[in-house]
């Protein structure tokens, strides 16, 4: 934390900022409970420059001004920020590395889930690369591009290894694992296996490129090593 902005590692169960079933104990909500100054241009989003999905974890930036929050919201927008992810997806990825890139928008026939069949997609675009391989999954580095909605959880499943614990799009993948134990520790978690874990931008203030890095919470920690 600065004069100007905050770094947060968000949990996984937090939502973000206020909506539909969740008027209260959103990280917005928290946000001005704790501090004195936060930016207002987002009214019913206070600070909030960008999101995380509810079961992601991770670094998010949060402005406390409205210059700040301006700022930093360009840089979003150029695709001038920095954002890597750490993802466990089911299935041995045979690459390296690779970009998935397929375009994203709204399912015509399930609004609440986002598709690769959209009649109003958008371009969207991730780079990842391939850490190590297990028997039934693989561990990957995640690069979006683009900030889709749903977008590296979409374009996994699209690719046809969908994140573990994602029951949205993939919730059969399970059946894939021989070992019941996975399985029980996979079914515990209560989210899917995808942590922001870097971030970098330009700081509004001083001009200088910052960056933040946070380890991999203890329960995908744990569930890692038992694959291991």
């Amino acid at each position: 934390e600065d004069e100007t902005l905050v770094v947060v590692d968000k949990p996984a169960g937090l939502v973000v900022h206020p909506g539909t079933g969740n008027r209260q104990g959103t990280l917005a909500n928290a946000l001005l409970h704790h501090f004195q100054s936060i930016s207002r241009s987002e009214t019913i989003r206070p600070g909030i420059v960008h999101r995380l999905d509810k079961a992601t974890s991770g670094l998010m930036v949060v402005a406390k001004n409205d210059q700040a929050h301006e700022f930093l919201a360009h840089q979003f927008k150029d695709r001038q920020v920095e954002k890597r992810y750490l993802a466990l997806v089911y299935g041995c990825v045979k690459e390296a590395e690779g970009i998935i890139d397929v375009s994203l928008g709204r399912d015509p026939f399930l609004r609440t889930k986002i598709s690769t069949r959209s009649r109003r997609a958008r371009k969207a675009l991730t780079r990842y690369q391939k850490i190590r391989n297990y028997r039934d999954f693989s561990y990957l580095r995640i690069y979006p591009h683009t900030g889709r909605t749903h977008q590296i959880r979409v374009h996994f499943q699209h690719l046809g290894h969908p994140v573990v614990g994602d029951e949205t799009y993939g919730g059969k993948a399970i059946q894939r694992v021989q070992d019941p134990d996975l399985v029980e520790s996979i079914q515990a978690l209560n989210r899917y296996f995808l942590h922001a874990d870097s971030l970098a931008f330009v700081h509004p203030d001083t001009g200088e490129r910052v960056s933040f890095e946070i380890p991999l919470p203890n329960a995908l920690a744990e569930l890692l090593s038992a694959l291991k």
